[in-house]
């Protein structure tokens, strides 16, 4: 409707504020930061027009404008001017490049946060195309990867997380216990005790010169936290890190024919292979312990080792069923349905769903007695994590099966068996 003369009769016709014509060559237009910033009402949309030459501005003015410039905030015109003022002028290109590098920094940074399974990812992308040299045995996998994965939770840690309190909750006997201490007080737990298996393959104890009453878990740690003169702090996270190290580099360099190497636990022992399981089974569960503690999110170990946790501590459950027969824990053997080693006797089907899921037998009268579908008196029903969660101590016993049928005191039994599995 309006053809350029008239939008040209226009434009020069509206006064501005000072009530100068558009075309003063003394007109010094407002910037637009400005005017926003003020509340006052924008320029009319004749300024969307088609930009004339730029209007004479001095040095000051444009100087004054360097800072929405950087920000963009500039009209057509004024950006217009700027810019040529800044190829004749050096000090104040100087000035426009350290503002236009600040508003770089205000920029909102991306999350550093990385996807805890991209290192699994990565490393199993590289091994496909490349065997590694010297691999690590298939019963360490799960040790090395989650040490990894506490290990990269802890590497963003200030010292208001590594300081925030934890709980630690395990059973004794029938009842549910607990132990306060800190975040990096659960990384020297962890420490004391992966040198159980330090010792066995002939490394440095990191006890030191701390001897324990009892060269127990717990006894262990209790030990170390006392021997310390202060908290344990942040430095906890290296000779931790180095520890875990030394351990995978230790078992690979055998070429894994160390597995049966029996790991003295105080009151009982396990073959190396199974050692290492446990240790990466108390490494996720302590894990889980300090992302709660800062509430952060941590998922659970992949599918193929969540399964061999699961399967190590179904292997143990007729040895905790039968020390809880001899402290009168447990109701005891069905002495008719005594077997010899090694031949069927009473079971309980233990169905493990969901990731890393399975089916285990349970012998309920002997442990050295074999698991047989033919005397099958119960059945239970878990989910994988929360049986792992129940063998950690987390979860009470009564409450943690999701489908029950058959004899109610094996189903007892063995629910408070798996409790007992746990410890500090």
């Amino acid at each position: 409707m309006n053809g350029p003369d008239r939008f040209e009769e226009d434009e020069n016709d509206v006064p501005d504020e000072s009530g100068q014509q558009a075309g003063d060559p003394l007109r010094i237009p407002m910037p637009r930061a400005s005017v926003e910033d003020s509340g006052l009402p924008l320029p009319a949309p004749a300024d969307l027009g088609a930009a004339g030459p730029p209007p004479v501005l001095e040095h000051p003015v444009l100087k004054s404008l360097l800072g929405a410039w950087a920000l963009a905030a500039c009209s057509a015109e004024e950006a217009t001017a700027v810019e040529q003022h800044l190829g004749e002028c050096g000090a104040c290109a100087d000035e426009a490049r350290r503002l236009r590098e600040a508003v770089g920094l205000l920029q909102r940074p991306e999350s550093l946060d990385l996807d805890p399974g991209l290192r699994t990812r990565v490393l199993e992308s590289c091994l496909d195309r490349r065997p590694p040299r010297i691999p690590v045995p298939d019963w360490a996998a799960a040790y090395d990867a989650e040490t990894a994965r506490l290990d990269a939770l802890l590497q963003d840690f200030g010292d208001a997380e590594w300081h925030a309190p934890v709980r630690l909750r395990w059973f004794r006997g029938d009842e549910a216990t607990s132990r306060r201490t800190t975040v990096a007080g659960v990384i020297a737990h962890l420490l004391s005790v992966d040198g159980l298996v330090a010792v066995a393959l002939g490394l440095d104890d990191p006890m030191g010169d701390v001897t324990p009453p009892q060269p127990t878990p717990a006894a262990r740690t209790e030990a170390y936290w006392r021997a310390s003169h202060f908290p344990p702090t942040r430095a906890m996270r290296a000779p931790w890190r180095d520890q875990s190290h030394h351990l995978v580099r230790t078992v690979s360099f055998t070429g894994g024919g160390l597995g049966r190497l029996p790991v003295p636990y105080g009151d009982f022992e396990l073959p190396l292979h199974d050692a290492m399981l446990d240790r990466a089974f108390e490494c996720w569960v302590h894990a889980e312990d300090i992302a709660d503690a800062v509430d952060y999110p941590y998922d659970p170990p992949s599918p193929r080792h969540l399964h061999r946790m699961i399967d190590l501590a179904a292997r143990m459950l007729p040895t905790a069923l039968a020390h809880r027969r001899r402290t009168g824990l447990a109701a005891p053997a069905h002495h008719r349905h005594l077997v010899a080693a090694g031949e069927p006797g009473r079971s309980l089907r233990l169905e493990i769903e969901g990731s890393g899921g399975g089916e285990w037998l349970i012998p309920l009268d002997s442990p050295a007695a074999k698991g047989s579908a033919d005397h099958e008196v119960a059945h239970i029903a878990l989910d994988g994590v929360e049986f792992c969660r129940l063998a950690a101590g987390h979860v009470p016993p009564q409450e943690a099966a999701a489908g029950q049928v058959g004899d109610r005191d094996a189903i007892k039994d063995v629910l408070f068996a798996a409790a007992s599995l746990s410890r500090m």
